[in-house]
């Protein structure tokens, strides 16, 4: 089969929450081994329409270009993706290009995720270190749980999993899977876990892991293929734990 000469984009236009929406459509030639954020930028340099009408350039978030920052997390084909490493090769023509719906919307293609972030400050999704010296190597730990803790440490907090979950959104406190599973990683961490009491009563409230409705989308849409289910499944029981711990005495 050969090759496409020209590559078909649809893209979410809105300058800020209140202003008017539109969609724009543009015609780029292809090149091989293009993704969705080159194909962006190759539409910056000449921000001209299909139709021959010359328009403001797109506006997205990216930073690491190389699925670890997940700023440019987007609504590509109506599914949240790594706009980084999504190629065009590899979808349906034309490519739709939405920013997620579960957050602020900047600009365009640009959210706002700080809710994502505040979640973790919530849960004390950290270490905390007595100083800024050299404690020495810390205590040993087990190789097989090192290695399932390393899969935790990959999320991106990228907002795939939210952006797919239908109890995430401004109808509802729920932080979402993806801080109840760096609440996880840390209560198993050798030194973390002597928080471990703190992070588990901050998701026992509001917002708290009773607020998942077990649709299960977020492990799916994942792109590190994080276990989330399996996170959530674990804190819901140690939270009921700590809930008869707490009613009968430890």
């Amino acid at each position: 089969m050969a090759n496409p000469t020209n590559v078909e984009f649809r893209i979410w236009r809105q300058e800020n929450a209140n202003a008017p929406a539109r969609w724009e459509e543009f015609s780029i030639p292809w090149s091989q081994g293009m993704n969705v954020i080159s194909a962006l930028m190759k539409i910056r340099e000449n921000p001209v329409t299909r139709d021959g009408q010359r328009t403001t350039p797109p506006v997205w978030v990216c930073s690491c270009l190389e699925e670890v920052c997940g700023a440019c997390t987007m609504n590509i084909n109506g599914k949240a993706r790594q706009a980084c490493s999504t190629l065009v090769d590899n979808l349906e023509k034309p490519v739709s290009l939405e920013p997620m719906r579960k957050f602020p919307l900047v600009r365009d293609l640009s959210v706002n995720r700080q809710k994502m972030f505040d979640s973790l400050v919530d849960v004390k999704a950290w270490i905390p270190i007595d100083g800024s010296h050299d404690l020495g190597p810390g205590p040993r730990q087990d190789p097989h749980e090192q290695e399932w803790r390393y899969v935790l440490s990959t999320c991106m907090t990228c907002g795939c999993c939210v952006e797919s979950c239908p109890n995430y959104g401004p109808q509802s406190e729920w932080m979402g899977p993806q801080a109840i599973s760096q609440v996880r990683l840390f209560n198993t961490h050798p030194t973390g876990k002597m928080h471990a009491e703190d992070r588990l009563e901050a998701i026992m409230g509001e917002g708290g892991v009773t607020d998942c409705g077990n649709s299960q989308n977020c492990v799916a849409a994942c792109p590190k293929k994080i276990p989330l289910t399996t996170s959530l499944a674990e804190m819901f029981k140690a939270t009921t734990l700590k809930a008869i711990r707490d009613v009968f005495g430890r």
